[in-house]
């Protein structure tokens, strides 16, 4: 098991300290374990919210209107469970010792892009380029 590492509430990852050292490793653990419950919580809200809203509904407007928002809703539930998957994979990443570094180029990835996007896997750069290539091959 290993040693909890000290994080004040008010850290913040540092452009002047060691890349990925165990204050930052620590911090951005915690950040994706938050993100998940938070995640997690609001689909347990949802799947109670819509057994409790399952009813016989006279009126054909209000009937497709709720069918409309209950479509809505399971598919920001499917994006969310994705996410999770990739928040999952980010921490896999962390306890493989890979987290941080783009998965293309080795290079470590900003601690600006990660402290916005901890489940970032690749540079800046390296996304851009890889999204140019996706939408040159979508035009074909």
């Amino acid at each position: 098991m290993k040693a909890e590492t000290f994080l004040p509430d008010d850290y913040r990852p540092a452009e002047d300290e060691p890349f990925m050292n165990a204050r930052q490793i620590e911090y951005f653990r915690r950040k994706l374990l938050m993100w998940k419950a938070d995640l997690l919580r609001e689909s347990h809200d949802t799947i109670e919210g819509m057994k409790d809203s399952t009813r016989n509904i006279p009126d054909i407007a209000d009937r497709a209107s709720e069918e409309t928002d209950r479509a809505l809703e399971l598919r920001t539930r499917d994006r969310q469970r994705k996410l999770v998957a990739k928040i999952d994979a980010a921490l896999r990443r962390i306890e493989d010792g890979e987290y941080g570094y783009c998965e293309i180029t080795g290079e470590p990835i900003s601690l600006k892009r990660l402290d916005a996007r901890p489940i970032a896997t690749m540079t800046l750069e390296a996304q851009e380029r890889h999204e140019r290539r996706e939408k040159v091959h979508r035009d074909d």
